[in-house]
């Protein structure tokens, strides 16, 4: 793949990324200025995920029949002007729309970009390839975070926007065509839900996407809740999750060309599990610091080890696994979410615990449901 080709897709990648995790951090700082409950305004999250999940299952399919880059500007683009009317919403209806679309079109950036390095890149550098991608998401996301700590809100949505249009003119000069690969309208799910390798590789991510923003989604809330922190140091907290993803992401591409790439799945799987059952205790800020590093580290390993088998798969279905691995992480990551809200409205430890008992679960059924030792 060329560098120049790589660099946007990373670029964009950061993009879409950089509010991402700051929205679930802000969602105290919303509620008060347009005066709702907490658990209401966390609908930003999973109104930005869950269309973005079903969004996500058409864009592999459409660029085998229309020329990537296309499709790319067109989503790209309009992916900005959403972020700039949640910047200026002024209610929260408006900013749910706003959200709403902001998915429908972000959906796009990550099915692309996993396609692009499954075709262009040799195996035993996928994993590398995939890590520095996700990397660059990682950094974004941490840079959203920080500053959703210093800023008004708004501003967590204004500069992707304005950073987007700078991108996208980019885009537009210097992102190569990407040819069709059969300029006909040919859609492989039903072939690929034949595999028995890929469906249950895309189950495991299901639940895995489910647990962890039944837990990262209402992180904010908790802090806001349980230890009356300020916008400041709820965003510090969340943030260590992100610096400790960036080397995660790179770390998890790595070991999973080295050691395997379930191997590393697993390994980050049970330090999520751990982070997730000592947060049942209410602790000092520095070993609560020290959780969100190795919740994030955790999240990150079992991210790109699993996002590395992706790009295993067969190049005959390569398109549809991609875009059914944003579309189950992020329907998945909302129902997560609804569900996880409905256990922490009535107690932040039952929910912490039913998230460790499922990653647990997850962990003992991996030779079972990835077909390894």
């Amino acid at each position: 793949m060329r560098r120049t080709t790589f660099f946007i897709l990373c670029l964009e990648g950061a993009t879409l990324s950089f509010n991402v995790a700051a929205a679930s951090a802000l969602i105290p700082s919303i509620s008060r200025e347009f005066g709702v409950p907490q658990f209401v305004t966390g609908r930003i999250v999973w109104l930005y995920m869950v269309p973005y999940g079903i969004a996500a299952l058409f864009y592999g399919p459409l660029v085998r029949i229309i020329n990537a880059k296309r499709v790319e500007l067109v989503c790209f683009f309009l992916f900005c002007l959403s972020n700039l009317l949640a910047a200026f919403s002024p209610n929260i209806l408006t900013l749910f729309a706003a959200r709403f679309l902001t998915g429908v079109f972000g959906a796009s950036v990550i099915p692309l970009a996993i396609i692009l390095i499954g075709k262009d890149t040799q195996a035993e550098h996928r994993g590398k390839s995939v890590g520095i991608f996700f990397s660059a998401t990682f950094v974004a996301s941490l840079l959203g975070l920080f500053l959703s700590g210093l800023l008004a809100w708004r501003w967590l949505f204004l500069i992707p926007a304005i950073f987007g249009i700078l991108l996208w003119i980019h885009m537009w000069m210097y992102l190569p065509d990407f040819k069709p690969d059969t300029g006909k309208a040919v859609v492989h799910y039903p072939v690929l839900f034949k595999n028995r390798a890929a469906v249950s590789l895309l189950a495991y991510i299901f639940f895995i996407s489910m647990l962890y923003h039944g837990v990262q989604q209402w992180l904010a809330v908790y802090f806001s809740s349980t230890y009356n922190f300020s916008q400041f140091a709820i965003s510090m907290l969340i943030t260590l999750t992100s610096l400790s993803g960036i080397i995660g992401e790179a770390a998890g591409g790595l070991f999973s060309d080295m050691f395997g790439r379930s191997k590393t799945a697993a390994a980050g799987i049970l330090l999520m599990a751990l982070s997730a059952c000592v947060l049942v205790f209410k602790l000092p800020l520095f070993f609560l610091a020290s959780v969100m590093v190795i919740w994030g580290l955790g999240w990150a390993l079992n991210h790109a080890g699993l996002s590395t088998m992706l790009t295993d798969l067969p190049e005959a279905f390569l398109n549809e696994s991609a875009s059914l691995n944003s579309s189950m992480r992020f329907i998945s990551g909302g129902i997560g979410m609804v569900c996880a809200g409905v256990l922490m409205q009535k107690s932040f430890t039952l929910g912490f615990l039913a998230s460790c008992a499922g990653l647990t679960g997850l962990v003992l059924l991996r030779a079972r449901l990835l077909g390894v030792k």
